[in-house]
């Protein structure tokens, strides 16, 4: 049997059930072969705010329930993304673009997201406090109540999922509002999975949706947290918004991270790290490499290699094996591509490898001989791009390590792990990966980063989700009733 049913998601929402969208619907098409796969209701503003009072009504329900009950459905939907993980694995490769092998790591991951948020559950809530006065004092995390996760387009199912399931761990009701792009692999198999697991009607619920939509999303009164992914441009928007209603956004935004590959480092193996922290999944990632630094005396002959490597690479569609890498997920985005390349190139930057595009796939590309004011090293790319600058100094290489407002991650490659240490030390980074490149997630770690990259680690690990996903409440009590002078 299998987990996706069109006649039932096609232009409709998910608000416990399918119900019909308000807002039109948009055509679900595959970017690797234009073919159009089908069609996904869109959410106008009355959807969101219909949806975040029917969130609010079966939250109470939801966190009253016990922690058992909720880590079963987690656990149950974490099995669900697991039976099914063929048919989810298609739905990322036809409508997300991703390669299968990218596309079986987001199923890893996401099933591996609800097992954590099962565990979750059932953490202590609170702590004993001590207090100057003849009474019990202690502090307990409570649910925020609505939760709204707004997650994009390029890892669509592990960046709503890793919100999503410990949000509803922890009590709260959530209103997901995936990317139209990729509603189906990051919206109705959501759907699908946590009906199917057993949540209520109206505790998760999914509305693909623009603008318009979100910007509901973060000014329904009810919901009082907001998790969003995305660009920073964007985010700062979403952030603005939430402030003026006095609520919380974790923001995880865009990304410029810095692979530092020192002269003691071996220049094949660096290259490997290299290629993989930027050619993945066409770039399309947060925390894709942007900006590789290398030593002088072993520059030369870490571009040869990694020029081979991109050359190397399969590129082609995702909705049949063998390619490594896929298509870009529109043309306004590869174009955007192209230019910040051609740019570059005619501000002096040497092209070794790639610079040029089929329909929508992006070859990997090399710069060679990049400077700071750079158009492919000074903005986030966010496609197959990797420029390499050359330092000679330390203290050079961290000026140019700071040489951007984004923090999300660095990696540090050196066969002295202490001297990454140091590096990192002065490198102001959300994330820091000692002899590896800069993409990695775990459900388990903290994940987040710093400047414009967003409100720190907001996701990922007890203490984080705990911290995101709660309102933290002092409770004091006493054997009888104070006395006080009037």
């Amino acid at each position: 049997m299998s987990l996706l049913d069109a006649e039932e998601y096609t232009s409709a929402l998910f608000t416990g059930a399918w119900t019909p969208a308000r807002g039109g619907d948009a055509e679900v098409v595959s970017p690797s072969s234009g073919t159009v796969l089908g069609r996904v209701g869109l959410a106008g503003a009355q959807d969101v705010h219909d949806a975040a009072a029917r969130a609010a009504r079966a939250q109470t329900a939801w966190a009253a329930a016990s922690y058992e009950r909720r880590a079963a459905v987690l656990r149950r939907a974490g099995d669900l993304l697991e039976e099914h993980e063929e048919e989810i694995i298609g739905w990322l490769r036809r409508e997300g673009g991703a390669a299968a092998g990218m596309a079986g790591f987001q199923v890893h991951v996401a099933s591996g997201e609800c097992f954590e948020a099962a565990a979750l559950a059932s953490q202590p809530h609170g702590e004993v406090l001590r207090t100057a006065q003849p009474r019990l004092s202690l502090s307990r995390q409570v649910p925020a109540g609505v939760v709204g996760v707004i997650a994009p387009f390029n890892v669509p199912l592990i960046l709503g999922i890793r919100s999503v399931a410990p949000a509803l761990a922890l009590g709260n009701a959530v209103i997901l509002k995936p990317d139209p792009r990729t509603a189906v692999c990051g919206g109705a198999v959501l759907a699908e999975v946590f009906r199917r697991a057993g949540v209520p009607e109206g505790v998760l619920q999914v509305l693909p949706g623009g603008v318009e939509a979100g910007e509901a999303l973060v000014a329904a009164p009810q919901v009082r947290v907001i998790s969003f992914t995305g660009s920073t441009p964007a985010g700062r928007r979403v952030g603005e918004a939430a402030a003026r209603h006095l609520k919380r956004a974790h923001l995880e935004l865009g990304g410029n991270s810095p692979l530092v590959v020192l002269e003691d480092a071996a220049v094949e193996q660096a290259a490997s790290i290299g290629a993989w922290g930027s050619f993945l999944h066409q770039g399309q990632i947060c925390m894709t490499t942007g900006r590789h630094l290398v030593h002088e005396s072993i520059a030369d002959a870490y571009v040869e290699r990694l020029a081979a490597k991109a050359d190397a690479l399969v590129v082609g569609s995702t909705e049949e094996d063998g390619a490594e890498l896929g298509p870009i997920i529109d043309a306004a985005q590869r174009d955007r591509i192209h230019h910040l390349v051609t740019s570059s190139v005619e501000a002096g930057a040497r092209l070794r490898a790639g610079g040029t595009y089929q329909d929508l796939f992006y070859r990997p590309t090399v710069l060679d001989r990049v400077r700071p004011n750079t158009p492919a090293l000074a903005e986030e790319v966010f496609g197959p791009v990797a420029p390499v600058v050359r330092f000679s100094t330390v203290d050079e290489l961290v000026e140019l390590a700071n040489s951007t407002e984004y923090g999300l991650s660095l990696g540090v490659v050196t066969t002295n792990p202490m001297r990454g240490m140091e590096i990192a030390d002065r490198v102001p980074s959300g994330i820091v990966h000692i002899n590896d490149q800069t993409v990695d997630d775990e459900a388990v770690a903290p994940f987040g980063g710093v400047g414009f990259s967003g409100t720190g680690a907001r996701f990922g690990g007890t203490r984080a989700n705990l911290e995101a996903f709660t309102e933290t409440q002092w409770i004091t009590m006493r054997t009888e009733p104070a006395r006080h002078p009037f």
